[in-house]
C-alpha cells in the first residue's frame, strides 16, 4: 500500500525531538521527506551544542528551537507547533525506519483509536540495552497491575497521536519519563491506543544514546511513586496510612502493655509517638479521599473539554 494513499484525506506531521544528533539528523529528515513529500517535517532542536538545527535546515525540515533542556520539554513543544490531523512523533537518532510510519498510520485508520505506539521488533541484540529492557518491562508490568489495562511498549519513541490527542492532553514531564506520561494520560483520559510492530536498529556508529542506566533507573522508580500520588492518590495515600498505622501499633504495645500491667504508662515517649503515627495515618487517609475527588472533577473536566473539541472539529 502506498503510503500517501493511507492519509489522502488527512494532514500529516512528521514531530523530530532532537539532542545532538548531527550525525543522524540528515539521514531522518531525509528518510522521511521520501517516504512522506507532503507531510511537514517539524525538528524540535532541544538545546543542541552540535549543528542539528543547521543540518536539519539544509535538508529542508522546519526547525524550532525549545531552550529548554528535557525530551519532555521538547514534546510539550512539538505539540504546541503542531497542527495536522496526524503527527507522527519519533527520535532524531534513526533507531526508527522511516518505512515503518505508514503501518501506525494504516492502524489507526483500519481499527480507529486515539494513538498508535510503535512496538520495537529487533534481532540486533545491541540495540537494545539489558537494564533499560529490565526497567522497561517493570514500569510497565507495574502500571497493567495499577490500572489494568495494557501501556504496549512503554518508552517507544515511534509513536503517532491524533489531533484531538496532542492538543487536549496535558504534558508535564521535561525528561525521558515522558513516554511513561502519555501512556498514564492515554488510560487516564479513557484514549484508545493501538500497538504495532515496528523494526528497531541500533544508532549508527559514532552516535551515542543520551540516557543513564543508572540516572534513568532512579527515574523510573521516581515516575512509579509518581504514578501512584498523581493518579491513584487513595491508593497512595491509604498504602501511606496503613503504613504509618502499622508503626503506631508496634510502638504502642510497649504503652498498652505498660497500662494492662500496671495501670500506669512508663514508656511515655512510645506513647507519644504512637498516639503522632496515628493521627498522620488518618491525616494521610484523609489526604487520598480529598485528592481522589479533586482527580475525579479533574477527569471529568476533561472529559467536557474533549467534547468541546470534536465539537468545535465538526463545525
Amino acid at each position: 500500500m502506498n503510503p500517501n494513499d493511507a492519509r489522502a484525506a488527512a494532514s500529516l506531521t512528521i514531530g523530530i525531538p532532537c539532542y545532538n544528533e548531527v550525525i543522524a539528523i540528515a539521514k531522518v529528515v531525509d528518510d522521511f521527506r521520501r517516504v512522506f513529500p507532503e507531510a511537514r517535517i517539524l525538528v524540535i532542536d532541544n538545546a543542541s551544542t552540535d549543528d542539528t538545527a543547521k543540518i536539519a535546515r539544509a535538508h529542508g525540515a522546519e526547525v524550532i528551537k525549545e531552550p529548554r533542556k528535557g525530551k519532555g520539554h521538547a514534546v510539550q513543544r512539538l505539540f504546541l507547533e503542531a497542527d495536522s490531523d496526524y503527527l507522527i512523533m519519533v527520535d532524531g537518532d534513526d533507531t526508527y525506519p522511516a518505512e515503518e510510519a505508514p503501518k501506525l498510520i494504516q492502524a489507526i485508520e483500519r481499527e480507529g483509536g486515539d494513538t498508535v505506539v510503535g512496538r520495537r521488533m529487533s534481532k540486533d541484540q545491541a540495540a537494545f540495552k539489558v537494564m533499560h529492557t529490565w526497567g522497561n518491562n517493570l514500569l510497565a508490568w507495574f502500571i497493567e497491575s495499577i490500572f489494568g489495562a495494557p501501556v504496549g511498549d512503554l518508552f517507544s519513541g515511534y509513536r503517532l497521536f491524533k489531533k484531538v490527542f496532542y492538543r487536549t492532553v496535558p504534558v508535564l514531564s521535561s525528561g525521558f519519563e515522558v513516554e511513561t506520561e502519555l501512556a498514564l494520560q492515554t488510560i487516564d483520559k479513557g484514549f484508545v491506543q493501538l500497538d504495532v510492530d515496528i523494526d528497531f536498529r541500533s544508532r549508527p556508529e559514532g552516535s551515542f544514546s543520551k540516557l543513564s542506566t543508572v540516572r534513568d533507573g532512579l527515574r523510573v522508580l521516581q515516575v512509579i511513586l509518581i504514578v501512584l500520588k498523581d493518579y491513584k492518590p487513595l491508593l497512595f495515600f491509604s498504602s501511606v496510612s496503613l503504613f504509618l498505622l502499622v508503626l503506631s501499633a508496634l510502638a504502642g504495645v510497649f504503652p498498652v502493655a505498660d497500662f494492662i500491667r500496671y495501670r500506669w504508662v512508663y514508656h511515655v515517649p512510645l506513647a507519644i509517638l504512637a498516639t503522632a503515627l496515628t493521627m498522620l495515618s488518618a491525616l494521610s487517609l484523609s489526604c487520598g479521599v480529598v485528592l481522589d475527588t479533586i482527580v475525579r472533577i479533574s477527569r471529568e473536566q476533561f472529559f467536557i473539554r474533549m467534547r468541546n473539541f470534536n465539537a468545535r472539529g465538526r463545525d
